[in-house]
């Protein structure tokens, strides 16, 4: 009896190992996930298909352009109720509503209402910069409020940028007399630095190390800057200018160089970053009009850029600027990246999984997951990919 039980539970595990091969990738805490690169760590998931994908769970949950944090089996992302912006937390695995708070008024636009932040959670605690600049921190458990501050200089179409967490500060792009970036202790709220005046912009607060040293990048309404991390010191500048000050894709830091691009007629420019007594200096590589994104973020990958901008999908030498290729008619699309692989969302809801390469984009797998407009970046998490439109969330099965 003993020996068919052991038996019994040896088959149970091979078979529980061998039907589900995706390894996780770790948590999906932020924007473009741990890293602030688009990139994920999952691994054995499903990129090409004979019948349809298996939808686990869809959700209405109003209007937003917020994208999704998943932490173990807790899922949160942003909608609309009742003429107010909500903060949800869904059971991953369900889509069940765990909770649900209304954190701001509504926000109305033409292109699409709603809070066009992405929830942060670090550390037990949610953190969300609603439309209208309220900044609100949260019990990840239980939504109860734990501190909240109120900026006042709104860009044309809202406050975009979502919360980073830097150590420990919680930092956000707040504008004018609020600071350009203004750091707060991310468990109290108490201020601890703001740098700059500059107009507010869309894009989130991004991090990167250079020379030992951490920086974060504020990318502005008219302007870039980098902050010294620990005291929020300037250190760098530089005017960019854009139509309707929409500065929104977020940089890209990679061996001493920074990454820059808008959409309209800027285009991008590449940087050599270099100490500057104790400041940084910075010298252009190149500046051209390859890629122009409005508000979608490139994924940097073997030393190329891959980007759905605001003209075709992309793949663009990072040191150069040459074009590779590119895909017309592919626009304003979503990527990450995934164990060798692009998956792609198109803004038309079309999944489409190729690998990265600077000779072509040869998609594996494709599949129609949505309709109307898909301007949110797709996460994947456990093997199950998410992703919206304006008002539904849906969880396809990838492994």
């Amino acid at each position: 009896m003993q020996s068919r039980l052991v038996w019994a539970a040896c088959f149970t595990f091979v078979a529980v190992s061998f039907g589900s091969s995706v390894t996780r990738g770790g948590d999906w805490p932020n924007f473009l996930g741990p890293e602030y690169d688009g990139k994920s760590g999952e691994k054995g998931f499903k990129t090409t298909w004979t019948e349809p994908l298996k939808l686990v769970w869809e959700r209405e949950v109003g209007s937003a352009f917020s994208s999704f944090a998943v932490v173990g089996n807790r899922f949160y992302t942003c909608g609309e109720q009742n003429k107010q912006q909500v903060l949800y937390c869904l059971d991953s695995d369900t889509g069940k509503v765990v909770w649900n708070i209304p954190f701001e008024k509504q926000y109305k636009n033409e292109h699409g209402d709603g809070t066009r932040a992405t929830p942060t959670v670090h550390d037990g605690r949610v953190y969300i910069l609603g439309a209208h600049g309220l900044l609100l921190c949260v019990d990840a458990k239980s939504g109860s409020e734990l501190w909240r501050k109120q900026f006042s200089n709104q860009p044309t179409w809202a406050y975009s940028g979502s919360v980073l967490i830097e150590g420990d500060l919680a930092v956000a792009s707040a504008g004018k007399g609020d600071g350009a970036l203004v750091a707060f202790h991310k468990k109290t709220g108490e201020p601890i630095w703001k740098c700059g005046d500059d107009p507010v912009g869309y894009a989130t607060p991004y991090p990167f190390t250079f020379n030992g040293q951490r920086y974060i990048v504020g990318f502005m309404g008219n302007s870039a800057l980098i902050a010294e991390a620990r005291t929020g010191r300037e250190v760098w500048r530089m005017p960019w200018k854009t139509d309707w000050e929409v500065n929104a894709a977020s940089p890209i830091y990679h061996d001493g160089h920074l990454f820059l691009t808008s959409g309209y007629t800027t285009g991008s420019a590449l940087l050599k970053l270099s100490p500057d007594g104790d400041r940084l200096a910075s010298a252009e590589v190149w500046k051209s009009d390859v890629l122009m994104n409005k508000f979608q973020s490139c994924i940097l990958h073997e030393g190329n850029l891959y980007a759905s901008d605001q003209n075709a999908l992309k793949c663009v030498d990072f040191l150069t600027g040459k074009e590779r290729w590119k895909k017309p008619r592919i626009r304003n699309g979503t990527l990450v990246l995934a164990d060798g692989h692009l998956l792609l969302l198109t803004e038309g809801g079309q999944l489409q999984i190729a690998r990265p390469s600077p000779e072509d984009f040869a998609p594996l797998g494709t599949a129609d997951i949505l309709t109307g407009r898909c301007w949110s970046v797709p996460v994947l998490h456990g093997g199950r990919l998410y992703a919206r439109n304006l008002e539904r969330v849906v969880c396809f099965d990838l492994r």
